[in-house]
């Protein structure tokens, strides 16, 4: 039973503890902000290394498959036609995989889109990369870049049988 004299008081916040939860949180986000605005960056840096590591193991694969294949008689690809077939005295031809032939420079991948890019599966355009081949380098870059000339690595293709290609490190500061 109430008593008529009892007093009923509200529940609730008071305006400055409400003022105090704001400023806590304006300045939170002005300390949190910048951290989630370079995640972007980070992304593209991550998808750079991911593309660099996928073009390594497919230099090891692909120059694996061209030593034990070299010399040996031509026969036709399963997949994307071509044939699976690498000179004896110069280690070029095509070497086939379940995508197709790739080419093939001096027992490695050639420095092409039909290469090293096909081996690598990291072509021009697919999933946001931008592919550009000038001579036997093959430059990787991540579309979205803030200074495209330093989100990049290169591979180059070997100069002559017996030399290995030359992966570039990862350049990750314009990411």
């Amino acid at each position: 039973m109430k008593h008529p004299q009892q007093r009923h008081t509200q529940a609730g916040f008071t305006m400055i503890e409400l003022i105090v939860v704001i400023v806590i949180l304006g300045i939170l986000s002005a300390v949190a902000l910048p951290r989630f605005t370079n995640l972007q960056g980070d992304a593209r840096a991550a998808k750079l290394n991911a593309a660099r590591g996928s073009v390594a193991a497919a230099m090891g694969m692909v120059h694996g498959s061209a030593l034990a294949r070299q010399g040996a008689p031509a026969k036709a690809c399963v997949a994307g036609g071509g044939n699976d077939n690498i000179a004896a005295a110069t280690g070029t031809g095509t070497v086939c995989t379940e995508t197709g032939p790739i080419n093939v420079s001096f027992l490695y991948p050639a420095g092409t889109a039909a290469g090293i890019g096909s081996a690598a599966g990291v072509t021009n355009n697919v999933d946001n990369y931008l592919v550009t081949v000038a001579g036997g380098v093959v430059t990787f870059r991540v579309v979205g870049a803030v200074t495209p000339a330093t989100c990049q690595f290169t591979y180059t293709q070997p100069a002559a049988l017996g030399a290995a290609p030359v992966l570039s490190n990862a350049l990750v500061a314009g990411c």
